[in-house]
């Protein structure tokens, strides 16, 4: 356990104006994503557009780190450049998503547990080698009737914490993610207090299993309400009840936290990121770690076609310069027309 190697990257994870570009959607989100743009979704194609995506300007500018699918840790560049060797050199942080998905929690139904410790001391001692300096593992946490239960939210968070432990112990830096699903007809008040309990469950169980809290970085939800509810908060209300809530659970030793944009459009997470830092008084970076909201312009412009990377690069480069701008506190609407 290298605590030094650890402090050095959770640092740099987290450094002032930049934040994570989450590509490790498994093949099955890719074939989804690649059909909304009629794109073969072979390995070779995956490939070809992560690279896009890795060597695009605004990567090096803006991301810190990018998280990382199996498949992709393995890959190459056309040169022949190993991925990982590849964003080292442009100063971006390989990273490795090693859940193996969540799954039905039994006599729980609606509700979901995540797998895959199983193997993973030797997975991660693998991962480390070829690169890999930090890890993601997601639970999902789902609203609904008579959901989330005590159990659901303490398993997923046993689980958390247990592959925390053994990231740390190979000198990988954890990034726990408890997604509290934005599917349904919630309030922002009920979010607000699933995402209570979560985090306070969470990091009870990360205390438990003697997790080093300097050395984690937390992926959270936004506070937010359900897609379907009728009456959606706003921005401001949005950013002042996350940040509440991160103060009331989120220990201070953290080196900072990122936020997921799931189910949010690409202006809504970076409005949501912009309203939290302008706040401020968090003890702790607020950054992103955005898969869609930072490739969906990108994937809509390259449609699989070589001579859409230059357009496809643009549009990714002016989202992520949009996040930079958001994580700063200094986006508004104005910069998204220009």
């Amino acid at each position: 356990m290298d605590k030094t190697l650890m402090e050095q990257t959770a640092r740099a994870m987290v450094a002032k104006g930049k934040g994570l570009l989450a590509a490790d959607e498994s093949s099955g989100t890719c074939e989804k994503r690649f059909k909304s743009v009629n794109v073969a979704c072979t390995e070779e194609n995956r490939r070809v557009y992560r690279e896009m995506l890795f060597t695009a300007s605004g990567a090096k500018e803006y991301i810190s780190g990018v998280i990382l699918y199996d498949e992709t840790l393995r890959q190459k560049t056309s040169d022949g450049v190993p991925f990982s060797e590849y964003l080292n050199k442009n100063g971006i942080i390989p990273g490795i998503k090693v859940d193996g998905g969540a799954k039905d929690l039994p006599f729980s139904p609606g509700e979901q547990v995540t797998e895959g410790l199983d193997g993973l001391r030797s997975r991660l001692k693998e991962y480390f080698e070829l690169g890999a300096r930090f890890a993601k593992w997601r639970a999902v946490i789902n609203i609904g009737a008579g959901i989330p239960t005590a159990a659901c939210i303490e398993a997923n968070a046993h689980a958390l914490a247990r592959y925390s432990a053994l990231c740390q112990e190979a000198s990988i830096v954890p990034i726990v993610e408890p997604e509290v699903i934005l599917e349904g007809d919630h309030t922002i008040e009920r979010c607000y207090d699933v995402s209570e309990a979560t985090l306070r469950s969470l990091f009870n169980a990360l205390v438990q299993q003697r997790v080093s809290l300097e050395h984690v970085v937390l992926k959270a939800s936004m506070v937010l309400s359900g897609s379907k509810a009728p009456n959606r908060a706003g921005v401001q209300e949005v950013a002042e009840k996350t940040l509440k809530v991160l103060k009331r659970t989120v220990p201070a030793a953290l080196p900072g936290v990122v936020f997921l944009s799931g189910g949010q459009t690409d202006e809504e997470a970076t409005a949501h990121l912009d309203a939290m830092n302008r706040i401020g008084g968090a003890p702790w970076p607020l950054t992103y770690s955005y898969s869609r909201a930072l490739q969906a312009a990108a994937l809509k412009a390259w449609s699989g076609q070589q001579g859409n990377v230059k357009a496809a690069q643009d549009a990714f480069n002016h989202r992520a310069k949009m996040n930079s701008l958001a994580s700063q506190g200094k986006w508004t609407p104005e910069l998204e027309k220009k």
